[in-house]
C-alpha cells in the first residue's frame, strides 16, 4: 500500500507530461474519456486523472496499463521500462506479450491487479462535508493518498478510525487506527457501517446502521457504548466498503 506523501520527482513528472501528450493524442481516435479509461484499466476515473496530471507517481503496473488502453508500447510511455522489463531486444515482443499476457514468464514480470484506485486520507471534518467539497478537493487537502483494491467510485475517500467506540470483542471489529475505505455513491441499507454527520457536530462519525421500523440508530459496535438515535439530524456521507490497517 503506498502511503507515502511527496511531491513528483522531475523525472516522475516528465513521464506523467509523456504520458498525457499521448493521452491528447490518441483519446479522441480511440474514444475515450477518463470514465471510460477508469473502467477498462480496473481503477476509478479520478486515478486516471491523478496520473495523467502528474499526482501520484507511474509505476510499471500503471504504464503497462495506459500502454494497452493507448495501443502503444511501454517504451513510448517510459523508455527505461523495456530495460526494467528485462525485454530489450524486442520492444514489440514486450507491447504484445504485456497486452495479450501470452506466457505466464513474462505475465510475472508485470502481473495486473483486478482493480486498484487511489484514494484521499481526510480528516473526520472534512467527511463531515465531504459533498460540498468533493468536487474541488486537491491533492495537497489529503493527509496522504492511499492506493486500495477495494472497488469504489470516483468520489470514494479513507478515512482514519480514531477511538474504541468500533471494537467489537466480537464478530466485525473496526480498532483505533485501522482506515475505512467509503464510498459516498453506494445505497446504505439496515446493517452498513456508514460515515455519518450530525447536524450539531462538526465531525463525522463511522458507526453501524441500525433500521428498525420507523427508527434508525447508529450503533457503535463496541457494547459499552449506547446507540444514538436519528430521526431527520443526520446525514449518511456514504458507506464503508473495506477495512484496512496498517502494522
Amino acid at each position: 500500500m503506498n502511503k507515502s506523501k511527496r511531491k513528483l520527482t522531475d523525472s516522475e513528472m516528465k513521464l506523467s507530461e509523456g504520458l498525457r501528450r499521448i493521452w491528447l493524442a490518441k483519446k479522441g481516435e480511440l474514444g475515450l474519456n477518463q470514465e471510460k479509461a477508469g473502467a477498462a484499466m480496473g481503477m476509478t476515473q479520478g486515478a486516471v486523472g491523478h496520473y495523467l496530471n502528474g499526482r501520484i507517481a507511474l509505476n510499471t503496473e500503471t504504464i503497462i496499463k495506459f500502454a494497452r488502453l493507448l495501443h502503444v508500447e511501454p517504451s513510448d510511455i517510459d523508455p527505461n521500462q523495456v530495460v526494467k522489463l528485462g525485454r530489450r531486444s524486442n520492444p514489440s515482443a514486450l507491447t504484445e506479450n504485456a497486452m495479450q499476457g501470452v506466457s505466464n514468464a513474462s505475465r510475472s514480470h508485470f502481473s495486473i491487479p483486478p482493480h486498484r484506485s487511489t484514494v484521499p486520507l481526510i480528516s473526520s471534518v472534512q467527511a463531515g462535508g465531504w459533498a460540498e467539497v468533493v468536487d474541488n478537493f486537491q491533492p495537497g487537502d489529503a493527509e496522504e493518498w492511499r492506493e486500495t483494491t477495494a472497488k469504489v467510485g470516483p468520489n470514494a475517500f479513507a478515512l482514519r478510525i480514531e477511538g474504541d467506540s468500533m471494537t467489537s470483542p466480537t464478530g466485525v471489529s473496526i480498532p483505533h487506527g485501522s482506515i475505512v475505505i467509503v464510498d459516498p455513491d453506494v445505497e446504505y441499507t439496515n446493517g452498513s457501517i456508514v460515515v455519518a454527520k450530525l447536524i450539531d457536530v462538526q465531525e463525522a462519525t463511522i458507526k453501524k446502521l441500525v433500521i428498525d421500523g420507523p427508527n434508525r440508530y447508529l450503533k457503535p459496535l463496541n457494547p459499552n457504548y449506547a446507540p444514538i438515535p436519528i430521526n431527520g439530524n443526520c446525514r449518511i456521507v456514504g458507506v464503508a466498503k473495506k477495512v484496512e490497517i496498517d502494522l
